[in-house]
């Protein structure tokens, strides 16, 4: 197994008078979450929190983790979270419409596997290159995809923040599953839509090509976020991996 750093923190930002966003790492059980609650105050706090919990419980529960059964573990733990997230705000009319956005990076062998639903995004920082490797589930995305809008045109769309797909909103859904082999030097980020929807790509790039560890870049992610205004909550994780 590669030896892999972990690093995860939030911040309810400026202007929210509370915090929707959930994260957890477990570098003992080898993944790191960042979810994104949504469906108002309190609510979306109850969605997030699910999901992490959800995922805990889940990786704590696991023998181990390998190609035979890592996307199936993944897989397990959208679709649990979805379930109780519904059922939950179904026996609850004012939670009604509660879910989350949901990030999900784990690691076998010299291998990892990202989970992804919704907008917020993983990415990773290899060879000094800054790749999103999830696509947003929103209406902006489709758009851009369609050829309708232009990338400057999406980051100040009024529709920016609808979103196609969630955890928990409806009885069924498909998660995004991506997986790659890891080499030495890689480093992860997970994030909520609180951080890209204040901070570019090229900015977060210049934030971790620099000669820093990881808790003082991902402290450092948190307060370009809020100096450019800390519109949303903002959560970062960052996963290391120090040797192949």
């Amino acid at each position: 197994m590669p030896v892999i750093t972990y690093f995860g923190t939030s911040d309810r930002g400026l202007k929210r008078s509370n915090n929707e966003d959930s994260f957890v790492v477990k570098p003992d059980l080898g993944f790191a979450v960042v979810a994104d609650g949504m469906g108002g105050p309190a609510f979306g706090e109850v969605a997030s929190d699910i999901f992490t919990r959800t995922a805990a419980d889940i990786f704590s529960g696991t023998d181990g983790m390998d190609e035979g059964n890592i996307s199936e573990i993944v897989q397990n733990i959208f679709q649990l979270s979805n379930e109780i997230i519904f059922r939950t705000a179904e026996k609850n009319p004012r939670q009604h419409g509660m879910g989350c956005t949901a990030e999900l990076l784990a690691f076998y062998n010299q291998s990892y596997i990202v989970g992804h639903v919704g907008d917020s995004r993983t990415y990773l920082f290899r060879d000094g290159k800054l790749k999103q490797i999830t696509q947003d589930h929103s209406v902006v995305q489709d758009q851009l995809d369609k050829g309708m809008i232009t990338q400057v045109e999406a980051r100040n769309h009024a529709l920016k923040h609808v979103i196609l797909r969630a955890v928990g909103v409806k009885e069924s859904l498909v998660v995004d599953l991506i997986q790659g082999k890891t080499i030495a030097g890689d480093l992860f980020l997970l994030c909520s839509d609180g951080l890209t929807d204040m901070v570019d790509n090229t900015a977060i790039r210049d934030v971790l090509l620099l000669s820093l560890g990881i808790s003082e870049k991902g402290e450092k992610l948190i307060e370009l976020a809020k100096s450019a205004g800390g519109n949303d909550n903002v959560t970062v994780a960052l996963c290391e991996v120090m040797t192949a």
